[in-house]
């Protein structure tokens, strides 16, 4: 569904990414694994074209993205929900939702079941839809941003440390969603901190450190090994 192939991308003079091989399959849920500013984000901002990598492909369906504007890509079914929920906070919950659906803007009747769909998953954003975005908790921030890009219809969704300055429950239950958006049939990549409960929902996994990949395997793979276990999970 989704498939990297030798993307190098820098900042300046700086590497951020070097030599990105990997394939997502329809359906799955994988996890990118690395410590902040591994490339992890990197990843994200290329395949939703923010940032124009300097060499390769990033083919979505079997379209190349690269060099594809943001509203193509959007359009095409590929959502990133970013780090820090990029939220705008003096405007409704409501409204912030809408937004997530620009590109889907003349079919109003598809917005408002989409609308129906992020209620029924988040019932406090029902309940605080008329409310400013900027007056709600973290963990409903972030249940706030997921929600927004779900109105996007992803096929594919890109999960930035979604657990970002979470409570431990509240991230336990953002997780939960997450499981269950990916069980509904949306793909997932999923790029965390939190190894633990990353792999405890994912199918497969890569570890990212210095822009590069040096790992990849399944979830009972990653978790049984020791150095994943040492470095991310710390046990």
């Amino acid at each position: 569904m989704l498939q990297f192939e030798n993307i190098m991308l820098s900042y300046g003079t700086y590497k951020a990414l070097t030599d990105i091989n990997f394939i997502v399959e329809q359906g799955e849920l994988v996890v990118l694994l690395g410590a902040n500013g591994a490339g992890k984000t990197s990843i994200f901002m290329a395949a939703s074209g923010v940032h124009k990598p300097s060499s390769g492909n990033i083919k979505f369906q079997g379209i190349n993205l690269v060099g594809l504007n943001t509203a193509s890509i959007v359009s095409s079914g590929l959502i990133h929900c970013p780090e820090g929920r990029k939220l705008f906070p003096l405007i409704s919950v409501k409204k912030n939702l809408i937004l997530g659906g620009y590109v889907h803007r003349a079919d109003s009747v598809g917005i408002q079941k989409s609308l129906s769909h992020v209620f029924d998953l988040f019932p406090i954003l029902k309940d605080k839809q008329d409310d400013p975005a900027g007056s709600l908790s973290g963990g409903q921030q972030q249940m706030l941003a997921i929600g927004r890009a779900l109105i996007g219809r992803p096929k594919l969704l890109l999960l930035d440390e979604p657990s970002l300055g979470l409570a431990p429950l509240v991230t336990k239950q953002v997780f939960e969603v997450i499981k269950n958006i990916n069980r509904a049939g949306t793909t997932v990549i999923l790029a965390e901190q939190n190894a633990q409960m990353a792999l405890s929902i994912a199918d497969r996994g890569y570890v990212i450190e210095n822009g590069k990949i040096v790992l990849g395997g399944t979830r009972d793979q990653l978790i049984n090994n020791d150095s994943v276990c040492s470095a991310y999970i710390g046990t």
